[in-house]
């Protein structure tokens, strides 16, 4: 790269660990040392160094650093461990990293402003609230695999001074469980239902999603979760015995969702679904019109099978609600339910969008009948 654009447009941060040997009371820079030495075999010079630490860089260590390492001291940058990662921007431009990065690729900027960021990072420090959302998930043991929803949730509760607790509902456990569900769903404000693949858990998804209905506990379902919100109403409401979807029972009676037309002829799957922004039109008097205040939306999208429009005045006839469709009414993108305090499903994916300081607006809303939820429970 440097080779390429030249010296003046480039430069190279370093992100190394300063480990603390808890025998001898101290921490260690050689590891540090050792990693630039690699770096330079390879041709790489770092102009600045992030050190990553439990306990202060003193003085003295950072211009050992600088000084072994072949960098400005001020241009060794101490990055401790924070309560939240939210509050690493600051810390970072505590030590002046902003500056340093604009002064070496010299940049002209105006004045910095994280007022923004600054009355964020207070309201994830001192929440006045808390809510706690039950995700209806497969990969409950790798919570990773939910990073995107568990992080917009956590957004969602930014705006409103909110803690957002997470608790880790196993769908195989939901789906095998024999008596009440209500011990999954004990303390919980709302439930959410993800996107995925594969029929693995999904009765278990179809059941939550029953009880989150017929409870009256604000429900939110992404993709493959707005899928079985169909499948659910369709069976428990419109009496449509056996309903599901073709992914999961190529021979069901009632293929209420379905492999979507363009689909049909595909043979070799790789890179084929449905992917990236599409508009929706949203409906007006629902709750999405509420979250949006808008008609027309952009969202991602990233799936193979469809709302079965076949069913759709079936569906419709028994309180079922279209949030939203696409600008040419062919594809059912929001599903809604009746007399509910907050019940919506997504063909997308909102969490793709959300934002630290600007949470999605179905996000923010679940979210806030959450908390409503959970004042009155």
């Amino acid at each position: 790269m440097r080779k390429e654009v030249g010296k003046d447009d480039t430069l190279y941060i370093h992100v190394t660990l300063i480990p603390y040997i808890a025998a001898a009371g101290e921490l260690k820079t050689k590891p540090t040392q050792h990693s630039v030495k690699e770096l330079r075999s390879i041709g790489i010079q770092p102009d600045v160094i992030v050190c990553r630490t439990e306990h202060e860089i003193s003085t003295d260590m950072r211009e050992k650093i600088a000084l072994f390492c072949d960098i400005d001291q001020e241009a060794v940058i101490q990055n401790r461990t924070v309560e939240s990662i939210y509050q690493v921007p600051l810390v970072l431009q505590d030590e002046g990293l902003d500056r340093i990065v604009l002064e070496k690729l010299n940049i002209q900027a105006g004045d910095e402003d994280m007022i923004e960021w600054k009355t964020m990072v207070e309201k994830i420090l001192h929440p006045t609230k808390s809510v706690t959302i039950g995700v209806v998930g497969k990969y409950v043991a790798l919570p990773d695999a939910y990073m995107s929803v568990t992080e917009a949730l956590r957004h969602a509760g930014f705006s409103h001074g909110a803690s957002v607790q997470i608790k880790w509902v196993d769908a195989e456990h939901v789906e095998n469980c024999n008596g009440d569900l209500a011990k999954y769903f004990d303390g919980v404000d709302g439930i959410l239902v993800p996107g995925g693949f594969g029929d693995r858990g999904i009765e278990g998804k179809i059941r939550a999603i029953q009880y989150a209905r017929e409870n009256k506990v604000p429900f939110f379902g992404l993709c493959l979760g707005m899928q079985c919100a169909v499948i659910e109403y369709a069976r428990h409401v419109c009496g449509l015995a056996g309903a599901h979807s073709t992914e999961f029972d190529p021979l069901t009676e009632h293929p209420v969702i379905d492999l979507m037309p363009e689909q049909a002829t595909v043979v070799d799957k790789g890179g084929t679904m449905r992917l990236g922004i599409y508009p929706c039109k949203v409906m007006p008097d629902t709750n999405t019109y509420t979250a949006y205040q808008d008609e027309i939306v952009y969202e991602r999208h990233r799936h193979r099978f469809e709302f079965n429009n076949a069913y759709r005045e079936k569906l419709i006839s028994q309180g079922l609600v279209l949030g939203g469709t696409l600008p040419n009414d062919r594809l059912v993108e929001v599903v809604e339910v009746k007399d509910h305090p907050w019940f919506v499903g997504t063909q997308f994916h909102p969490e793709f969008k959300s934002r630290p300081t600007k949470p999605h607006p179905l996000f923010r809303d679940f979210v806030a009948a959450a908390l409503t939820y959970g004042e009155t429970r």
